[in-house]
């Protein structure tokens, strides 16, 4: 097995990876923090969130990984934009540590909540409040814009390069446009963030990244294009 087909999997894995974590963490996370009464869910479900928070985590290391992963490939077409795709997945790797510091912060107030006796009229509520509205424009606003401009870098690398099927390289930018629509929509307050339509401009990308990881494990790049690459790059060398 060759050193292309090995990072082929590799971000295939990654993908897969961070799509599951993202999924799980959903369900054992979310539904306690956009519900009512998470200051004294929070401590009573200390599992769901701990475990909740180290898959957000989790997924928060593998997608800068998978740019990491990919750049020496990437920047045979394009060695700006390898580094500016690579930048990119940092940034929301950034985004996702405040996320996470702000979930943990909020599990912590939520035992001295518990503690206090769940007073009524408390800084509780207040500190509470800002710790999900830190937690919402990270994750819920300025990661998907993030997200949708790294991935428009990405799709727009593969297009060219045709590493992938170029149908897999238009949906997946499509995907990040809409993406970067909710995050943008969501920001001028057009849209709520976690609102049908906001979920809905969001799973475009989630699919195609699902389908492209199951090609990249199956099928790997195309062997043609990595072919032309390593020609274009020789020829700029010479």
């Amino acid at each position: 097995m060759n050193s292309n087909r090995k990072t082929a999997i590799i971000v295939g894995a990654l993908y897969i990876i961070a799509l599951s974590s993202a999924m799980v963490r959903s369900v054992l996370l979310d539904t306690i923090l956009d519900a009512p009464g998470y200051l004294i869910n929070l401590s009573s479900n200390e599992s769901d969130v701990k475990i909740g928070v180290l898959l957000l985590f989790i997924m928060g290391a593998a997608i800068p990984s998978i740019a990491i992963v990919i750049y020496p490939i990437l920047k045979k077409q394009n060695i700006g934009l390898a580094l500016g795709y690579v930048g990119a997945r940092i940034i929301e790797f950034v985004l996702f540590v405040i996320t996470v510091i702000s979930v943990l912060t909020l599990f912590t107030l939520s035992e001295e909540y518990v503690k206090a006796g769940a007073p009524d009229d408390s800084y509780f509520q207040s500190l509470g409040i800002l710790l999900l509205v830190v937690r919402d424009w990270a994750w819920n606003i300025f990661w998907p814009i993030t997200l949708g401009l790294a991935t428009l870098i990405f799709y727009y690398l593969l297009y060219q390069s045709k590493l992938i099927p170029r149908w897999l390289s238009i949906w997946g930018f499509i995907g990040a446009i809409l993406a970067l629509a909710g995050g943008v929509l969501s920001y001028f307050g057009y849209i709520r963030t976690l609102s049908t339509i906001y979920n809905l401009l969001l799973l475009q990308i989630a699919l195609q990244e699902m389908v492209m990881a199951l090609w990249l494990i199956i099928k790997g790049f195309d062997p043609s294009a990595i072919a032309s690459l390593n020609k274009s790059r020789s020829d700029k060398t010479l």
